[in-house]
Order: C-alpha cells, then structure tokens, then sequence
C-alpha cells in the first residue's frame, strides 16, 4: 500500500495512505503547481465523480475479469462485458477533444485510472484478450472506442508514466496468483467474496 510521510510542524511525519488519497494531499500542498483537480468547483467534483467511478466500478471488475475461473458464478464472457462496459462509461464523460480526461492537462482523473490502463495486456495473457475492438471495428460504438484509443495512448506514451512502470516480468509472478485466483491480498479475497475494493 502506497504510504507518504507527512511532515509535521514538530519536525515529525505522519503516515498518510491510500494513493487517490496522496494524490489530493500533494495537490493541495503545493497549489503553485499545474493542479490535478480543476479549480472550478463544479468541474472539481464532477472529477472526483469519476475518479471514485474507477475505485468502484473499474478496479472490481478488473479483478473479477482476472480472477475468473471455471468455479465463478459467472462466465468470462459476463467478466470481460462488465470490464468494458465500465470502460465505455468512463471514457463517454471524458473531454470529447482530450487527449485526456479534462481535455490537454492530465488530470487526478486520468491518474486513478492509468496503473489499471497500463495492465490491461494481462488480459491478453491470461483470458484470450480484453475485447476491446480493433480500429474500424467498433460498429455503434466505434467513436467511443477511438477515444478510448487516445486516451490510452496518451497514457502510455507519457514520460511521467513510462518512468514509473515495471518490466512486465515483474509483473507476472503477481498476477499469475490473481489470474489463478491463488491470490491472498485484501483486494483479492474482498474480490473472491463479491465485494468491493476494501
């Protein structure tokens, strides 16, 4: 769990944990800075709308799709719909311009959801693909896909990002225990168990 020692008038820290969370913290705590909320209230909220929309929708059925196996109450067919279906929704209320989520500037938006974007090659190894279709062939939902598209790659392809991801390798030994559902995490057996992110 990510953690940020806070310093203290004392000369102490204070531990302060969860990222979304840290995130606000740092943006507060140094507002001379390109903010990662918008300033404009609504705007502000509205953000924060769909960033709780990827800590409640999104990461859950990221990790029901992974975590799927032949003993689930539900197919992987279901799994990987409800994943896109979340994924379409999330994109639908972006900026129709982007690249991002708010339109140029990166966003707290963009943030909670990027770790999750830049993993979805797991299901390409491990469940036959995540579905998402390829350019052309999209049918009705073809303009929303392509904006998915750009978002995506603005994601990837940016160096604050690319400096921060691990070799894929390092990746594997991890998410092999989710795609087998060995996994003994807090976000895994709250998965297991049909529930939320704890």
């Amino acid at each position: 769990m990510p953690t940020l020692g806070c310093p203290q008038s004392d000369g102490g820290r204070k531990p302060l944990i969860e990222s979304n969370i840290i995130c606000e913290y740092l943006d507060e705590l140094y507002p001379d800075r390109r903010p990662l909320f918008p300033r404009d209230l609504y705007e502000r909220a509205r953000v924060k709308v769909w960033v709780d929309y990827v800590g409640t929708r999104i990461i859950p059925a990221f990790h029901r799709f992974l975590q799927h196996s032949d003993q689930k109450p539900y197919t992987l067919e279901e799994a990987r719909a409800e994943l896109l279906s979340h994924l379409k929704t999330w994109i639908q209320e972006a900026d129709p311009k982007g690249p991002y989520f708010t339109g140029n500037d990166i966003s707290m938006a963009d943030i909670s959801l990027a770790p999750w974007c830049i993993r979805l090659w797991l299901f390409d190894h491990f469940k036959a693909g995540l579905g998402i279709p390829a350019k052309g062939n999209g049918g009705a939902d073809e303009e929303i896909w392509n904006r998915w598209r750009q978002w995506s790659q603005a994601i990837e392809s940016r160096q604050s990002v690319i400096d921060t991801l691990s070799d894929r390798e390092k990746y594997m030994p991890i998410y092999t225990r989710y795609a087998e559902d060995r996994a003994q995490s807090e976000l895994a057996k709250a998965t297991r168990a049909g529930r939320g992110v704890p």
